[in-house]
């Protein structure tokens, strides 16, 4: 069963929790990250992307931007910008998009739990990307950012979420201005709460999925280890043991769409190419006005100013296979693959991905100013079937999933120490 605890959070006051908390550290850039913390001194970002307090051309990777993030961390608390609760709490982090909201619980996940697999995960993890977090956490002594974490709802959890947003004042409640999602944030102060939602993870939750930031998770389970290793009194117990994770019930969230664009025809003309693609789908020209996929094994595709309907045909894929159902699986296998001769998508400099945030019209704009050849949306994954991915052992094709809204980083901060 998974274990999730309470613990002391180092938060912002609530007067500055807005220019304190911003978006996860790998959705932008150096540049984007300087422009968002232009004229905001208390900006987690001067931490989660230090480089932007560095000269110019400093490598991201380099000890001087680890060293700037430390002091500007140290620099945070001494200002008082971010302060830490006395006593071991959770917390209650609600995210509204779209006239929807969903409401997750932030507390520490064991690092036990990721490396016996009661924390599942779904994709595969880049050791580069691994390694900068694991270098940042282990120089600020703390996990800087959560990680998106899922689990099977349970109904007396969600009593108690209930209870408390409908009868308690919120601690931080704002509009981002990057996205103009809102973030609603309460402190679980009473103890016999904080008490009974620790054992009921521990008795109802068997399971907790990995949603997004599979590398901070790893890097996460890492850092304990190494910890561990050093420590010749270890107990267990220590704070290094656990890492901040906010956990969504899976009947909340929406997973969305993430497409795929690609710069050329692998040498065929687009005549070719369409003649081709009859080999796995039927396809069907839907004109100039922008297409979406509407069920599975549908999918959109952009090309030469045209929105075509591509329907898998049957034997191309297995629904009664948790990786070979899923849609990415077959666009990979028998379209990016076979035809346009893209084998691997992680390594390949002829495919980028779309997050479907940004919407088809992204798609079409990226092909029509000729920057790609082509473009195919996909319909999303659903949240069972990631449960059934990663229950069954089994890894996601790269790039399948896209949650959104992303998790605001800044509210909380877990000290190691």
């Amino acid at each position: 069963m998974a274990i999730v605890k309470p613990f002391k959070g180092l938060r912002p006051p609530k007067e500055i929790a807005k220019e304190v908390s911003c978006l996860p550290y790998d959705v932008m850039n150096s540049q984007e990250a300087a422009a968002m913390a232009e004229g905001k001194e208390c900006s987690l970002l001067h931490i989660t992307r230090a480089e932007i307090d560095c000269p110019e051309g400093t490598d991201i990777h380099s000890e001087t931007v680890y060293e700037k993030a430390v002091s500007n961390f140290n620099k945070a608390q001494e200002q008082g910008w971010l302060k830490q609760d006395s006593e071991a709490k959770f917390y209650i982090y609600a995210q509204t998009m779209d006239g929807r909201t969903q409401y997750g619980i932030v507390g520490c996940a064991a690092c036990e739990d990721y490396n016996q697999g009661i924390i599942k995960k779904h994709e595969l993890t880049r050791p580069d990307k691994e390694e900068d977090r694991m270098i940042l956490t282990r120089y600020t002594k703390a996990n800087i950012e959560p990680v998106f974490f899922s689990y099977k709802a349970v109904p007396e959890i969600d009593e108690i979420v209930n209870n408390i947003v409908k009868n308690q004042e919120a601690d931080y409640d704002f509009v981002a201005d990057e996205d103009g999602f809102g973030h609603t944030f309460w402190v679980i102060n009473d103890a016999d709460t904080n008490a009974r939602l620790e054992e009921l993870f521990e008795t109802k939750v068997p399971y907790t999925y990995v949603a997004d930031g599979h590398h901070r998770t790893a890097a996460a389970a890492r850092i304990g280890l190494e910890c561990k290793e050093n420590n010749p009194n270890h107990t267990g117990n220590e704070e290094y043991n656990f890492f901040m994770s906010v956990h969504f019930p899976d009947n909340q969230l929406k997973i969305i769409d993430y497409n795929r664009v690609v710069k050329d025809l692998n040498g065929l003309t687009t005549e070719e190419f369409m003649a081709k693609l009859e080999d796995s789908c039927t396809v069907e020209c839907m004109g100039e006005e922008i297409y979406t996929p509407a069920s599975l094994h549908e999918f959109s595709m952009y090309i030469e100013g045209k929105w075509y309907k591509l329907t898998a045909k049957e034997g191309t894929y297995d629904d009664n296979d948790p990786i070979g159902v899923l849609d990415v699986t077959i666009l990979s296998d028998h379209v990016l693959d076979k035809v346009l001769g893209i084998e691997d998508l992680r390594r390949s400099t002829r495919i980028d991905f779309v997050g479907g945030i940004r919407g088809l019209g992204e798609l079409k704009r990226r092909v029509d100013n000729g920057d790609m050849k082509v473009a195919f949306a996909l319909y999303p994954v659903s949240m069972q079937q990631l449960i059934d991915i990663a229950d069954t052992g089994n890894i996601m094709p790269p790039k399948t999933t896209w949650f959104e809204p992303k998790l605001r980083s800044g509210l909380l901060i877990h000290k190691l120490d």
